[in-house]
């Protein structure tokens, strides 16, 4: 496998037993990309960010990010990527600088070099007015930007975002896929898991699943010319039709 790519990724499979969670999936995301996985709960969407992120390892197939295969290169994959959880894991008994200092930590950031990457990466946040209040006292919105900054402060890049905006108001959202572009356009990769049909509007090239497999890739604009439709959603409900009809 090259590593032109960001990420590549080719025939991967990912069992729990008799269960396929990710069904032999194929594919590649250029730098800078916004890349999205569409797809309902269950639909293999977080093993494969796992597996990317070398948290998990796959059944077979191959997969590299930034040159780096995710069966035998783990670390330093991590040592290039941000990962940010649908549960954002904070501590909420933690202020907001100490989670930060946490996470710097995890990341090798200490004196100065923690201090400039946090200025850094918590000016773009807009997150440094937070810093002494409690973690479980601040709003869902900024407990958001405050797990996007911790996986940030070492500048990686490649960001993996999984369901990074479920539970968050519309506002807050939509704040936080600005700054998503902002991201991508200083050249991050951002690989981002979704089950909002808007927010797949926004990606620069989508991918949906259905039960482990890629159903469809393309940008929104080509899915829906594609498909003849004038929504992802109306895409993406007809997709997934077809698929259970073929099932029947």
């Amino acid at each position: 496998m090259t590593s032109s790519y960001s990420v590549e990724v080719a025939d991967l499979t990912r069992r729990f037993g008799q269960f396929t969670a990710v069904d032999s999936i194929s594919f590649q995301v250029c730098d800078g990309e916004i890349f999205g996985f569409l797809g309902a709960n269950g639909a293999g969407k977080t093993t494969t960010i796992k597996m990317l992120c070398g948290l998990l390892l796959p059944t077979s197939g191959r997969g590299s990010v930034e040159g780096f295969d995710i069966t035998s290169q783990s670390d330093e994959i991590k040592r290039h990527i941000g990962y940010m959880s649908q549960k954002f894991s904070l501590y909420d008994d933690l202020t907001v600088h100490e989670n930060l200092e946490f996470y710097g930590g995890i990341y090798g950031l200490s004196g100065n070099a923690f201090r400039r990457a946090l200025e850094k990466a918590a000016v773009f946040t807009g997150l440094k007015t937070h810093y002494e209040r409690m973690t479980r006292d601040i709003p869902l919105g900024w407990k958001q930007r405050l797990a996007l900054t911790s996986s940030l402060l070492h500048q990686p890049k490649v960001l993996f975002l999984d369901e990074p905006t479920g539970g968050v108001d519309p506002i807050s959202r939509r704040e936080f896929w600005k700054l998503i572009y902002e991201l991508a356009e200083t050249g991050t990769t951002v690989f981002v898991t979704t089950h909002y049909m808007d927010e797949a509007e926004y990606c620069n090239r989508l991918s949906i699943m259905h039960e482990g497999k890629i159903v469809a890739v393309g940008s929104p604009q080509e899915l829906k010319k594609r498909f003849g439709k004038r929504t992802i959603e109306d895409v993406f409900v007809d997709l997934i039709r077809e698929k259970i009809r073929e099932q029947a």
